[in-house]
């Protein structure tokens, strides 16, 4: 990847409905070429999906709860039987393997402290946990989904045709 790919993640992570006319005008490209560098992103697995941003709240689902937790076996079936229960368990937003004193931490999204505890039992009836802790949202401060492009990651495709 170079730096037209760079600028083509930077501006299809901020608004994915742009055209192909209007990413060739930003990048300084026609249309074709940047066509085919998007489906070569697509293709090689950096593009996983182009998608629609929702506000929760608007949608009715604006309590965030950061659940972290500690397994209760650290076995193979274990994860299995976690990994397949929260895939199944829509509220789950995110779900990390941790580093450190917590082993697992969820992102979920509900309407309201009753539906939280009706996730809560659910989670806990299906798979045995060793400690559960939630950690409410009072306000949301930053929310992105565009990851940062740090332009080491990036060929300088200027410095290759000077060598």
């Amino acid at each position: 990847m170079d730096e037209v790919d760079r600028k083509l993640l930077a501006l299809l992570q901020d608004d994915s409905t742009l055209s192909m006319a209007q990413l060739a005008e930003q990048v300084g490209l026609s249309a074709t070429p940047v066509w085919k560098r998007v489906q070569k992103l697509e293709a090689s697995g950096v593009v996983i999906r182009r998608v629609v941003l929702v506000d929760p709240v608007q949608v009715g689902v604006g309590l965030i709860v950061f659940v972290a937790i500690e397994a209760a076996e650290h076995t193979p079936a274990w994860l299995q039987g976690f990994a397949a229960t929260i895939a199944a368990m829509p509220e789950v937003m995110e779900a990390h393997r941790m580093a450190g004193e917590v082993d697992y931490m969820l992102r979920v999204a509900v309407p309201d402290m009753a539906e939280f505890d009706a996730f809560y039992k659910r989670l806990v009836a299906a798979v045995p946990l060793k400690n559960v802790t939630s950690h409410f949202s009072m306000e949301q401060l930053k929310r992105t989904t565009a990851y940062p492009l740090p332009a080491r990651a990036f060929r300088d495709r200027r410095a290759e045709s000077e060598e």
